[in-house]
Parts: structure tokens; C-alpha cells; sequence
């Protein structure tokens, strides 16, 4: 089998089903999964044609529907249909709530409602957006975190991410032959971590980014001699500063973004 259907079934946004769909269906080499996200899914109506679906389709459900009537109907449809039917959250649930000794609110998409740590992930978005790329240096100090690294090194994905989690994070690039802003070589209360990557998986990246955007021709900035210059002298910049370095090379964005967080915490605690 080459390629399966993944129907990934919620009763709010579906990042969980994704995020769990995905990195199962990452651990079998060779094999892609055709995803079909139905989101928003509380009423018997919109799960009925969300089944017609799946019978046209048939493979593999995921859900987190937390509405016991609409979980019901799935397992017993599924099982006509003869599909297997995952209720990714049910062990998770059953672990917390005989720990907890109570029970659990099924309440759809109750990870998002506004309280103060989704309105903290909103500022922390905004702020990642408002410091891309070295935008507004001067609050720089308002920081979380603050990557710094050559061009395609992955910060402002990484930084998003980091927003994600409530964290404000900022990135400035390094270029050859421009300083850095003053700003953030003062002392701040913020991590700065510089990020490196293997000049030939740098060069390839920004080959890619090359076509993407319809350029052509060479330049310095694939040129093997002068990335792997560009590299060196970035190192060499955060050895000077006192930085940790995190090498990107063959890592993925949450990786790099786990690495990250685990400086965060370890200078957290040391206080």
C-alpha cells in the first residue's frame, strides 16, 4: 500500500487529529497518507455527510469528538462500513480523570477558549510577527527569546512556533558585511540562540527558495565558498557574544523549537 485515507474527525479546529494523524503516519517509511480534515463537526447532520465521506472514501478515522451521541454514531457506522474508527483522546482522558477523580467536561474545542493563555499566544503571534527579520530592534527587549542566524536557517518559522507557546520571539539575520542592531548586543533578559546549518544543506535551501521566487542565475548567495565564509564568521559571532548555537542541519522546526525551549527552561530554573 502506497497511500491511505486519513480521515481526521473534530468537533473544533482538528490541530490535535493533525498533529497526531501526522506523526503516526510519519513512522511508516513509503506510505503517504491522503488527508481529509472535517472540522467543526457537532451536529448528527454535518457527521452524516462527513460518513458519506468516509464510505466513498474508505481508510482510517481519527477523531475527538467529545459528544457522546455523535461518538456513538461514528464507532457503530464505522464498524458497518467496516473502517477502524481511533479515539485519539479517550486514553489520555481516562488516565487524567481516574488521577483527577473527576470527570471530564466533554466540552467541544475547550482547549481554545479565551482565557489569559490564549490572549498570551495572540500577543506573542503579534509580537513574532512585529520582530521578523529584524524588524523594530528597539523593543527588542521585550523578548522572550531572540534567534539570530544566517539567511534560511529556519528562525521565523521557529519563531512562530515559539509563539505558539505563548512566548515572545523575535529574530534577527545575520548579513555579511552589516552589523548587528546595537540593540541586541546590550545586555537583555532575553535567550539569544544562534542558529548554524551545514553550508551545502544551506545552499540547497536557498536554491529552492531561488526557484520558488523565480530567480535565476548564481549568486553569492549559493556560492560554496562564500555561504561556508557567511557560516563561519556567524559562528564565530556567537562564540563572541556567548551564545548557545543550535545546528538546524538535519533537525525539523518543532526539533529546533524543543531544543530551544529546553534552554529557555534550564536558564528559567537556574534563576
Amino acid at each position: 500500500m502506497s497511500s491511505f485515507h486519513l480521515h481526521l474527525v473534530s468537533d473544533a479546529t482538528g490541530e490535535t487529529c493533525i498533529t497526531i494523524g501526522r506523526a503516526a503516519a510519519a513512522q511508516f517509511q513509503g506510505v503517504d497518507a491522503v488527508e481529509h480534515l472535517w472540522s467543526l463537526v457537532r451536529t448528527e447532520s454535518q457527521l452524516r455527510r462527513v460518513l458519506a465521506h468516509v464510505e466513498a472514501e474508505p481508510g482510517v478515522v481519527m477523531f475527538t469528538l467529545v459528544d457522546p451521541a455523535l461518538r456513538a454514531l461514528l464507532h457503530e457506522e464505522c464498524r458497518r462500513i467496516d473502517v477502524p474508527c481511533i479515539a485519539l483522546l479517550d486514553p489520555v482522558i481516562s488516565v487524567l480523570s481516574g488521577f483527577l477523580g473527576v470527570e471530564s467536561r466533554n466540552q467541544p474545542g475547550r482547549q481554545h477558549v479565551m482565557d489569559e493563555a490564549y490572549l498570551k499566544r495572540i500577543e506573542a503571534m503579534n509580537y513574532a510577527l512585529g520582530h521578523d527579520d529584524g524588524r523594530a530592534p528597539a523593543t527588542l527587549d521585550e523578548a522572550d527569546i531572540v534567534l539570530v542566524g544566517v539567511s534560511r536557517t529556519s528562525k521565523t518559522p521557529t519563531c512562530f512556533y515559539l509563539a505558539n507557546r505563548g512566548l515572545k520571539a523575535a529574530n534577527v539575520p545575520v548579513v555579511p558585511g552589516c552589523p548587528l542592531p546595537p540593540e541586541l548586543m546590550a545586555p537583555t533578559e532575553a535567550l539569544v540562540v544562534g542558529l548554524t546549518c551545514h553550508p551545502d544543506l544551506l545552499i540547497d535551501v536557498r536554491r529552492s527558495r531561488m526557484r520558488m521566487i523565480g530567480a535565476v542565475g548564481e549568486t553569492g548567495y549559493v556560492d560554496p565558498a562564500q555561504v561556508e565564509e557567511e557560516v563561519r564568521q556567524a559562528r564565530r559571532l556567537f562564540a563572541e557574544a556567548g551564545w548557545p548555537v543550535i545546528d538546524v542541519s538535519h533537525r525539523s522546526i518543532e526539533e529546533t523549537a524543543a531544543a530551544i525551549l529546553q534552554l529557555y527552561d534550564r536558564r528559567a530554573a537556574a534563576g
